[in-house]
């Protein structure tokens, strides 16, 4: 297995490389930068349109390769990609272009938020999904079921953006009632507060968000769910246990659940990770939470490579990362599994 593991390791060298090759070459040929942003702001910060023209004129002239010199487009691309993989190999991210800050520093300004939301929209829908998921598959084809199954195929249908609209409307002083808050993961006086007040504020904050994210990934857990246990329990050896008179919880707890447990065991990192860093762009900006999602969105729309870069590379690094510990489940579940076999 070592032998495996230090394989895989070495096969994201070049994974991370393509990923940021691609991109930087892309950046290349996008219209647009902080270059450009930064004059068209002083043409439009000069008084009067002839005023403006002649700034942006001197402007071009003054301080274009200042400007230039100091985000380091005075140097050949080459140069800069080098200069750039060899920053990554040290894990130093760089300096955002337009806030002045390290890609560190704005990464973990952001991840409160992202953790929050992330954190709990895998806890919830884990927790309701996978029991429910089993209650389907031990009443296939009941009215329990069949209502479910509408129940959460109906959440799956309707886009987090539109619910979160609607539950604006609805619960957040959009129309009707005003019961939910819509900036921030707490309340301004949260310092204030006593602990039980702090965490009662933090999820009455976090009511709203959560829901949106979490009622679209309840249909693809339950539904992975019913049809795993289903098709375990219809296996020969869950035939053979209820010959020998084995209790139903019996057969169903010790023989059916490990088996069954290894599609949803094996989908944890991924969906841990992929709660932290996927889909929460548009709930974010509805909720006004300013998380990891939101900041690689004006990341790209402003041009500030550096955060754009960075983000990828950190993205790149924790879902390679995620993929290996995925596999490495495989072996914990079923020690079936061999490695070995696989590489050969």
């Amino acid at each position: 297995m070592l032998a495996y593991i230090v394989k895989r390791l070495l096969l994201m060298i070049p994974t991370l490389l393509g990923a940021l090759t691609i991109t930087f070459v892309v950046m290349q040929f996008v219209p647009g930068g902080p270059i450009e942003q930064i004059m068209a702001e002083a043409r439009a910060g000069a008084g009067g349109e002839g005023s403006a023209y002649k700034a942006g004129r001197d402007l071009d002239k003054k301080q274009l390769e200042d400007l230039k010199k100091m985000y380091g487009f005075d140097k050949p691309v080459h140069v800069r990609y080098l200069e750039m993989l060899a920053s990554y190999a040290r894990f130093d991210l760089g300096r955002s272009f337009l806030q002045n800050k390290g890609v560190w520093e704005l990464i973990k300004e952001k991840l409160p938020v992202s953790i929050s939301l992330g954190l709990w929209t895998f806890l919830v829908s884990y927790l309701v999904s996978v029991p429910l998921g089993i209650a389907k598959a031990v009443r296939e084809g009941s009215r329990f079921d069949t209502l479910t199954t509408a129940v959460v195929l109906l959440g799956y249908a309707i886009p987090g953006f539109v619910l979160g609209l609607l539950l604006i409307v609805l619960f957040a002083g959009g129309t009707f009632y005003d019961w939910f808050p819509l900036r921030g993961l707490t309340s301004d006086n949260w310092e204030e507060l006593s602990w039980p007040a702090r965490i009662a504020d933090y999820f009455w904050h976090l009511a709203l968000p959560l829901t949106c994210l979490v009622i679209g990934s309840f249909a693809t857990i339950t539904m992975l769910t019913k049809n795993t246990f289903v098709e375990e329990i219809r296996k020969q050896y869950v035939l053979v246990a209820r010959a020998k008179g084995l209790p139903q919880k019996h057969v169903l707890w010790k023989h059916i659940f490990r088996n069954a447990l290894i599609p949803l065991v094996t989908g944890f990192p991924a969906a841990f990770i992929g709660a932290f860093f996927a889909g929460a762009v548009l709930i974010e900006t509805l909720f006004s939470l300013d998380g990891l999602g939101l900041l690689a969105y004006e990341s790209v729309v402003r041009r500030d490579y550096p955060v754009v870069l960075g983000s990828l590379y950190l993205f790149t690094l924790i879902a390679l990362v995620t993929k290996l510990v995925t596999d490495l489940l495989y072996v914990w579940v079923d020690p079936r599994v061999q490695f070995g076999a696989a590489a050969r």
